[in-house]
């Protein structure tokens, strides 16, 4: 039965043997907690988590959007994947940039599917069925608004 880690978290019901995990591991959670995206999940256990900030800049009087971006570590028993929205929380040192642990997956960014969508077309110079689709359709309205 996995441990409780002092916060209102559900457990994930897979279990692993990583150490470095809050639930089935000896890691414990304290301090801060963001959720965010993750951005990178390729590295070993490791991912890149990142959200969107507001800082107040005051000579001007606006306000300005802010990334924060951190290397969280991301155990076997949660298994976020690209695009993944996340709940991470501080712990103790685990490498030179990972002093945080992913505790909670909560589901997938909306647009994420399609801004990768649009990444690999750029990256291969192909449309996708569905943007033909539409081009088609725009250019047969633009011919019947022409008559």
């Amino acid at each position: 039965m996995p441990r409780s880690v002092g916060m209102d978290v559900e457990a994930p019901k897979e279990k692993c043997n990583d150490r470095n995990c809050p639930f089935h591991g000896s890691l414990k959670v304290r301090g801060r907690q963001f959720k965010g995206v993750v951005k990178s999940a390729k590295m070993h256990s490791t991912a890149t988590v990142e959200w969107e900030r507001v800082e107040h800049i005051p000579k001007y009087e606006r306000y300005e959007k802010k990334r924060s971006k951190i290397k969280v570590h991301n155990p076997k028993c949660i298994n976020a994947t690209e695009g993944d929205l996340v709940r991470v929380s501080e712990c103790r040192p685990l490498s030179k940039t990972k002093n945080f642990v992913i505790i909670e997956k909560s589901g997938r960014e909306k647009l994420f599917t399609e801004r990768i969508g649009a990444e690999e077309e750029a990256k291969t110079g192909k449309e996708s069925e569905k943007k033909k689709e539409k081009r088609k359709k725009a250019e047969e309205t633009k011919e019947g608004d022409d008559e």
